[in-house]
Parts: C-alpha cells; sequence; structure tokens
C-alpha cells in the first residue's frame, strides 16, 4: 500500500461510527484504520492464531467489525458493497457503505451492474476508485477507452479527488458521506494515486514503466512527505518531534512483529473450524499428507 497511505487514513478520518469499508486485497492499511491492533494484522499474515482472521484470512481476507475486508476476486467486492448499502437503507442507518476498488477492476461489468442498483435503488454507497495507475503490469490508458474513472457512473456524479494528499481525500469523503446520508444516493469518487512497487513479490515493476517516473513521485509527490511538509510549515510539529515519532512507531512495529512469531500456529482442525454445522456420517479429511486423516471437530 506504499504510496496510497493518504486514501485509506483520508476516508477514515471522515467516517462516523456505523460507516462500512470494503475493499480488494490491498487491505492491509484499511485493517489498521479500521482500529484492528497492529499485532493481529502482523499475526494473520504470519498464519498465526491470534490473527485478526484467526489465521484463515492470510492477506487478502482480513476482517473486522464494519470492515468487510479484503477480498481475493477482482472487482468482486463491489457488489457486495451494494448490498451493505441496502442493509443500511433497510434498517433506516444514517450511514455509509465505502466500495473501494482500482483502476484494474474499473473494468469489470459486474462494477456497472452495482452502479445501476445503487441508483436505482438510491443506496447509500460510496464507490471509491483507487487509480495507481497500473492494474498489475498494464497501465490504465492501455486497459481503458475511458480513464476518467469518476465519470463513469453515467447517471451517478462522480469527483476526481487527489489521492496523494490526506486532506483533500478527508474533505472529499465528508462531502461524499453527506451526500449519501441526506438521501440524494451514491457517489463515484476516483481518488489518483500511485504505487511505488511492483503488484506482487514476483513483479520488480520496472518492466512496464521507467525508474525515473517512480523516482520523480518519490520526490515530488509522496502523500507522507507532503503531510510533513504541510506540518512543518504550519508550526504544528517540528522535524525533531516527527522523527521522535516515526522513532517510537518504528520500535512498536518491531516489538510486535517479534511477539507475533512466537504465538501458536493453528492446527489442522482448526481450519474447518465454522465450515460444517453438522458433520455428514463417516466425514473425514485428509491432512497435510495422503496418509493421515482426521475428522475435524464440531
Amino acid at each position: 500500500f506504499l504510496t496510497q497511505e493518504a486514501v485509506a487514513v483520508g476516508i477514515e478520518a471522515a467516517l462516523q461510527p456505523g460507516d462500512t469499508i470494503i475493499t480488494a486485497y490491498r487491505c492491509h492499511a484499511f485493517t489498521l484504520t479500521r482500529g484492528v491492533p497492529l499485532h493481529s494484522i502482523l499475526a494473520e499474515l504470519t498464519g498465526r492464531k491470534t490473527g485478526c482472521s484467526s489465521a484463515l484470512g492470510g492477506s487478502m481476507h482480513l476482517f473486522y467489525k464494519d470492515f468487510f475486508g479484503g477480498n481475493g476476486i477482482v472487482g468482486a467486492q463491489v457488489p457486495l458493497g451494494v448490498g451493505i448499502g441496502l442493509r443500511m437503507k433497510y434498517r433506516g442507518d444514517k450511514s455509509v457503505s465505502v466500495t473501494l476498488y482500482g483502476d484494474g477492476a474499473a473494468n469489470q461489468g459486474q462494477v456497472f451492474e452495482a452502479y445501476n442498483m445503487a441508483k436505482l435503488w438510491n443506496l447509500p454507497v460510496v464507490f471509491v476508485c483507487e487509480n495507481n495507475k497500473y492494474g498489475m503490469g498494464t497501465s490504465a490508458q492501455r486497459a481503458s477507452a475511458n480513464t476518467a474513472y469518476f465519470t463513469r457512473g453515467d447517471y451517478i456524479p462522480g469527483l476526481w479527488v487527489d489521492g496523494m494528499d490526506v486532506l483533500t481525500v478527508r474533505e472529499a469523503m465528508r462531502f461524499a458521506r453527506d451526500w449519501c446520508v441526506s438521501g440524494k444516493g451514491p457517489l463515484v469518487l476516483e481518488m489518483e494515486t500511485y504505487r511505488y512497487h511492483g503488484h506482487s513479490m514476483s513483479d520488480p515493476g520496472t518492466s512496464y514503466r521507467t525508474r525515473e517516473e517512480v523516482q520523480s513521485v518519490r520526490r515530488g509527490r509522496d502523500p507522507i512527505t507532503l503531510f510533513q511538509k504541510r506540518l512543518f510549515e504550519s508550526q504544528l510539529v517540528t522535524e525533531e518531534e516527527s522523527k521522535a515519532m516515526e522513532k517510537q512507531i518504528r520500535q512498536e512495529v518491531d516489538k510486535d512483529a517479534e511477539q507475533c512469531l512466537l504465538d501458536p500456529e493453528p492446527n489442522e482442525e482448526d481450519r474447518f473450524f465454522n465450515a460444517y454445522q453438522l458433520m455428514p456420517v463417516g466425514f473425514r479429511v485428509r491432512g497435510c499428507d495422503p496418509l493421515t486423516w482426521f475428522t475435524p471437530k464440531q
């Protein structure tokens, strides 16, 4: 999520209790802003029982109260976000369903189907397209006939947002939330951002763009550096105070990382917990090798 920090922090800063977030597999930052302890996140990523999904979710499927993941199928979370919005309207809640997806997923047919349903029923859904310029190794220009993603809602209004400025993101989300809870229906926000690294560990991130492009963003558009500069210029924080905070945060992260590696791993039977309400007669599950079989507990 490097370079996209302003999106997660800015969105969370504008939300109220009862508002929900659902996103794709680039979900770690949202898990943290939703209130999941860092130790629980790191424990989940390392497959420990103390993880926020009890080691059943891994990197892509982290969940928490009012946070519906973490979803591994490209674009599939968007219709689910509309379903959450339908629940809110049915109950009369003054809440919004923030539904995120990337520029790559923006070309999925189910996204447009979700648009239609959200507008047809006038649901309190904020569709947020995180446009980081590249869907895996394909640039937005090569994949989309219309790269102005905020205009793609057709009958749903949209706004373009500087996703590198945390304060701009916050104000845009405040506007979107007010729009939705006032009964005006859904809204589309395109948050233009970037990612320094490749799509995954197997992607060096330099085969489809130049190193100079990445370094240019680092020098002039990094969201953390931009916010730090604003704090310094406003004399809200000194450079010394900022460095002290960074040092403290690094120490806390290192401590949690070391601790989670000492936490217990799940047993094989834990993998099937809650999978069945009533176990079929004679049901067995093969273990990690062909000769090991066991019956999961109810």
